[in-house]
């Protein structure tokens, strides 16, 4: 669709792809290397999870070694520090800080204040105001205050679910579908797209399980998730896949938009195209779409 790219309002600036984002350990020093290469829109370098206690401090120098000498192209490049209920999240986030990646990812945010918290503790140690905060949000607590948290900061740019730790602290099991999740994924949704943050859907845990992994990732651009974690390279190219415009949905945006201009200089009040009728909300849509599509274009040609 390269030749329709032009017809979209606004410019691939107007949208960042999100689409995949690889957690990457902060321990091990070829993953970050292999980070360079992989098609991943977005890397979060991680302090959390992947590190066991006596490897922290070696990662966290480690990691932000790697941020501050760059070489990841035009991707996002966030470091997922520590909680702020544990011993290395103060050292964490001065590093992170100091290393100056697009953005420092903390777990456990479950209110307006620990999102202030951080924001403050960033202008502390000197974080450049192009380092955003990308809040976890994964408890339950969290679910039913996540639109006081999206709208806390302007420096909180996207929601990221922690299905793992949602899952557990309602006891509920893993299931096809996601049923049990699915309340407090809705309500994160509403109130990622009320305060205008982007919102990547949790990570899937079994990377043999290739169908159950795209229909989840299809689940999930169902639901209007801009993209989702992973854990595992392998699962890069099906959810960029999944979350990419299609041809035909690229196809069909197209022609609303040019339906709506000649509409609107022939002075025309009503605009169908293949049979149905047109409103503003569909040229919008389409307009997004296109947007989108030379966005993801831009960021493989340039990254």
């Amino acid at each position: 669709m390269t030749a329709e790219r032009t017809t979209a309002e606004g410019t691939a600036a107007d949208y960042r792809p999100r689409r995949s984002v690889l957690y990457m350990p902060g321990a091990n020093e070829r993953a970050l290397e292999k980070a360079k290469s992989l098609p991943a829109d977005a890397l979060i370098l991680d302090l959390e999870d992947a590190v066991a206690p006596a490897a922290k401090q070696e990662a966290r120098e480690r990691v932000c070694a790697a941020v501050a000498a760059g070489g990841y192209g035009r991707r996002e490049v966030a470091i997922r520090i520590n909680g702020r209920d544990t011993p290395w999240h103060t050292d964490d986030l001065r590093a992170a800080a100091q290393a100056g990646p697009d953005a420092v990812v903390v777990p456990k945010i479950g209110s307006p204040a620990d999102v202030h918290a951080v924001e403050r503790d960033l202008a502390a140690a000197g974080a450049s105001a192009r380092t955003l905060i990308w809040a976890m949000v994964e408890t339950p607590i969290a679910m039913l205050r996540a639109l006081e948290i999206a709208r806390s900061s302007p420096r909180l740019a996207v929601l990221v679910m922690g299905t793992n730790d949602l899952a557990n602290e309602l006891r509920a099991d893993h299931v096809p579908g996601r049923a049990p999740l699915l309340t407090g994924l809705g309500l994160c949704l509403l109130a990622a797209r009320a305060s205008g943050k982007a919102i990547l859907d949790g990570v899937y845990n079994d990377v043999r399980d290739a169908d159950g992994f795209a229909a989840e990732c299809r689940q999930g651009r169902e639901l209007g998730f801009d993209g989702k974690t992973l854990i595992h390279p392998g699962q890069v190219g099906p959810c960029n896949q999944a979350f990419s415009p299609s041809e035909e949905q690229l196809a069909e945006a197209a022609e609303i938009v040019r339906a709506w201009a000649a509409a609107a200089a022939a002075g025309r009040g009503v605009v169908t195209v293949n049979g149905r009728m047109i409103e503003n909300l569909h040229v919008d849509n389409a307009r997004r779409l296109l947007a989108v599509d030379a966005a993801i274009a831009e960021l493989a040609t340039t990254g």
